[in-house]
């Protein structure tokens, strides 16, 4: 696989793919390594795991480095996800020591439970945040005790294989943390069916997730699954108008929008839906787009031509209310483009338009479309007019209409004033078809173990 620099369209790496045996001998080797690392003990295996945070620190920059080159991370996004990749394993290197059994009192004698590592997991990471979402799976299911394969995207694997080195030099056994880049439809897709492949942790398309999912099921197969979004950014009438429009662009155009936490839908209420277009547009025109090693650069590439091509369909036909620059050289580059929603147009109405696509399908792309609502009510129904939901801010100074709007918006992950809603100590997934489960936080140990009781009788 020619590995390409998308902010250049040069070829950086060339990369052997990973074929139906070699998946299996890492399967093999990884079923071999598990009893072996299940009894390492707790105390060891935080050693071990914040030795790797402390290699991942030392390597920042160069980690910074291959996602910059591999994925066209602009350099502050790229040194961000560096530190997180850091954070993540330094927070479940707390979790081996932690992870307590519990006495529940019972007749006739005791009764304990143990939580049990799962056994090899394989983790299957997309092209958009490749070091990240690796780091996701890998630091709870390994402070779990489960041995780890990671499945990287096609285009990305450069961060995955070079995170794979730097465990090995923190110490991790031979096996318990192996990189198998391949194709999905081969290296992706013999994981999981593999028999001894335990849990799949799964982060892209709902399309291939749902295929995942069948699979899976078949073996009765544990899986976790993180999906694609179409979130809703609500802007009431009350709100910091200018704050929200000042930080839409960025709710959305951040990664070039290939984000599946994207506001990629304003809705915006009607009294201020003019003057918050304006507001919006003059950011977006303001917006830094180039090289992404530019420190005053805020959007980079898209990740390919034909990821390009992709979102520039949802354009076609269509007179933007706003776009920003982009460069004209080499490399896949796209204008951030704000869409308005024409006159008369229903969200709540079945439709075909060119607008309603861009309106109701993930874009995964720099394009945000901007609907007008009447009311509290109106809001909610247009918010859930979606078959995902992944997560989404609302602007309101009411404290009462913030928390009825956070309980009736179906999301997994909301932000009110603000769009953060993604931290490694909290919970993160989605509800209907954005996914199953959740990862980082406390809740995501218990996705790599099975729970065991056992009663032990004093009589």
């Amino acid at each position: 696989m020619k590995i390409v620099n998308p902010a250049t369209a040069t070829v950086i790496a060339e990369v052997e793919m990973a074929g139906v045996a070699e998946v299996d001998r890492a399967v093999e080797r990884a079923r071999r390594a598990g009893p072996a690392w299940r009894e390492v003990s707790p105390g060891d295996r935080a050693r071990l795991l914040r030795r790797f945070a402390r290699l991942v620190d030392d390597h920042a920059d160069e980690l910074a480095g291959l996602e910059i080159a591999n994925a066209g991370h602009t350099i502050g996004n790229a040194r961000w996800e560096a530190g997180n990749v850091r954070d993540v394993l330094d927070f479940y290197a707390g979790a081996p020591e932690r992870d307590h059994g519990r006495q529940i009192p019972v007749p006739g004698g005791v009764d304990l439970t143990f939580s049990e590592p799962l056994g090899v997991v394989a983790i299957i990471v997309p092209w958009n945040f490749p070091m990240m979402i690796m780091t996701w799976g890998v630091a709870p299911a390994l402070a779990a005790g489960n041995t780890v394969i990671v499945k990287p995207a096609e285009w990305t694997p450069l961060t995955a294989l070079r995170l794979a080195e730097l465990a090995l030099a923190a110490g991790l056994p031979e096996g318990v943390l192996q990189v198998v880049p391949g194709e999905g439809e081969v290296a992706g897709a013999r994981l999981v069916e593999h028999p001894d492949v335990r849990k799949i942790v799964f982060t892209g398309s709902t399309e291939v997730g749902r295929l995942i999912g069948a699979t899976a099921a078949a073996q009765v197969k544990r899986v976790t699954l993180e999906l694609g979004g179409k979130s809703a950014n609500i802007v009431f009438a009350d709100s910091d108008l200018e704050k929200a429009a000042a930080s839409a662009p960025m709710a959305v155009f951040d990664n070039s929008g290939q984000d599946c936490c994207a506001r990629s839908r304003i809705l915006v209420e009607r009294s201020v839906h003019d003057e918050f277009l304006e507001r919006l547009a003059g950011a977006v025109r303001a917006l830094r787009v180039g090289d992404p090693r530019d420190e005053a650069t805020q959007m980079g590439p898209l990740i390919s031509a034909e990821h390009r091509e992709r979102v520039a369909s949802y354009v076609a036909g269509l007179e933007p209310y706003a776009t920003g620059s982009c460069p004209d050289g080499p490399g896949y580059w796209f204008a951030p483009t704000v869409l308005a929603a024409p006159a008369g147009f229903d969200p709540l109405a079945a439709g075909s338009g060119a607008f309603h696509r861009a309106h109701t399908e993930e874009i995964f792309g720099p394009v945000v479309t901007v609907v007008p609502f009447d009311d509290e009510a109106h809001a909610v129904r247009i918010a859930n007019e979606t078959p995902y939901g992944l997560s989404g801010s609302i602007w309101t100074r009411d404290v009462g209409r913030a928390l009825r709007v956070s309980r009736a918006v179906e999301a997994g992950n909301l932000s009110v004033n603000s769009h953060s809603s993604v931290r490694y100590w909290t919970p993160f997934g989605g509800f209907k078809q954005s996914g199953l489960g959740r990862e980082l936080g406390p809740d995501a140990l218990a996705a790599f173990t099975e729970t065991k009781n056992v009663f032990i009788s004093t009589e």
